[in-house]
């Protein structure tokens, strides 16, 4: 088969309806799936979609009487049963948390293992009734985008409409609501309408989703994007933005390897990728780098500003040594810090680099001592641990012979603005508890 140009995916009376719809519905999921990310709900998701299973079942038990297997009526009938089963299952989860104190979690576990086992229960009865029927019952517990049409994809249209509609208009209210609940209370704002709408583009989102990604996935459309946007702000408006992009781009990179993959493997035995799983992995994929290489809050930026805060520790407590102690040879520096020969060597450059240090002769050896500008740094981190200190000793009365372990971590951290603070609470002081000078703060950097 030959090659398949981006336009053609677009276009293409094939390949358009599964691409659109598909970007469409990740659209809506993912808006959804802000809302319910910063309430930290987002297993509500995962509970709603398998409630809505007996739903869909008990659709199927009584569709054959009235349809036939692809209608539009079997469809809307489908959407009844599973809205007004995930609704059932919301209302119970409600009802636990509030009625019987159950933790969230645990209320989340029961309806969603409730409802799934019905479920099977009845699918189990309706493939022995109407086995012909039973095969469609896949379509909505795994998912098939590959075989949506065009009415998919303006019906998928008109929902995102209504999402979009309801996010930008209801902003600030969604806002007050998840954030500020006080603050809404008290200009008199009725929050119960507002989450009953809410739950309910919840349910659409899930009801409507399980056409192209199916029961057991579309939870994950709700959650990934949500916790990728995540990693790059903070702000709520941004928050949706990012979060919308990234449900688009899964959609269509999870219809374009699913098409394209296999025409690329050279096999005797070919290949089928299924559309909505791999709508899924290329959201899991997007969110899992997301975690990991983000900026501000992945993994290895994360990894990285710990290395550093840790060898600044070291650098710092070299600095205190050689204030203390005078100049040291760098095996007896070695021996003091506990350091490794590899990691001395790493150090040391490091503080000539920043100029903290030089090496001069001391008695007829060659002898670390600090410059100008080592001597202020290494003063102020006495100052700041003794400052701290006498504190936690005058202020907090915390016994003297447990500051030194808590000063030994917040030296490396105070502030200028802090330490004038303390200076001023402390008034000035001279001596910490252990009747040590604290250096002044004339003439520190």
């Amino acid at each position: 088969m030959s090659e398949i140009s981006l336009i053609q995916f677009f276009f293409d009376p094939i390949l358009r309806a599964p691409v659109i719809a598909g970007m469409l519905m990740c659209l809506a999921s993912s808006l959804i799936g802000v809302m319910v990310f910063v309430k930290r709900r987002s297993l509500v998701g995962e509970a709603l979609a398998h409630a809505s299973y007996p739903g869909v079942i008990f659709a199927f038990s009584i569709a054959p009487l009235f349809f036939h297997p692809n209608s539009m009526g079997t469809m809307i009938l489908i959407l009844m049963g599973a809205f007004i089963s995930a609704w059932m299952g919301l209302g119970l989860i409600h009802w636990l948390e509030k009625r019987w104190s159950i933790q969230s979690d645990a209320a989340l576990c029961f309806v969603l293992s409730l409802f799934l086992g019905v479920g099977v229960f009845l699918g189990s009865r309706i493939q022995v009734i109407y086995p012909l029927w039973y095969q469609q019952i896949s379509t909505f517990l795994y998912g098939q985008a590959a075989t949506m049409g065009d009415y998919h994809m303006i019906f998928y249209m008109l929902f995102v409409v209504g999402v979009l509609f309801f996010v930008i208009f209801r902003f600030r209210q969604i806002e007050l609501f998840y954030f500020d609940p006080s603050f809404a209370k008290s200009l008199l704002l009725k929050s119960k309408g507002f989450h009953i709408l809410n739950s309910v583009l919840l349910i659409l989102a899930l009801i409507i989703g399980m056409r192209s990604v199916g029961i057991v996935l579309i939870s994950g459309m709700l959650i990934m994007p949500g916790a990728f946007a995540r990693q790059f702000t903070h702000r709520l408006a941004n928050l949706f933005i990012y979060a919308g992009l990234m449900g688009m781009v899964s959609a269509f990179l999870g219809v374009y390897m699913s098409v394209q993959i296999p025409l690329h493997l050279n096999s005797t035995h070919p290949i089928s990728l299924p559309t909505g799983p791999m709508i899924l992995l290329t959201a899991a994929f997007l969110t899992l780098f997301a975690l990991i290489f983000s900026p501000k809050e992945g993994l290895c930026v994360r990894v990285i500003r710990i290395r550093r805060f840790k060898i600044g520790r070291l650098l710092d407590h070299i600095l205190k040594t050689l204030w203390k102690k005078g100049p040291l040879s760098s095996s007896h520096l070695k021996q003091e810090m506990a350091l490794s020969y590899f990691a001395s060597i790493y150090l040391l450059f490091l503080l000539k680099k920043e100029g903290w240090i030089r090496r001069e002769w001391v008695g007829g050896q060659k002898r670390l001592v600090l410059t100008e500008d080592g001597k202020r740094k290494a003063s102020r981190l006495v100052r700041l641990h003794r400052l701290w200190e006498l504190y936690l000793t005058s202020e907090l009365k915390v016994d003297e012979k447990r500051v030194h372990c808590s000063a030994e971590e917040m030296e490396h951290i105070l502030t200028f603005e802090i330490e004038a603070k303390l200076e001023k609470l402390l008034k000035d002081p001279k001596i910490d508890p252990h009747h040590q000078p604290i250096p002044q703060k004339e003439g520190l950097c």
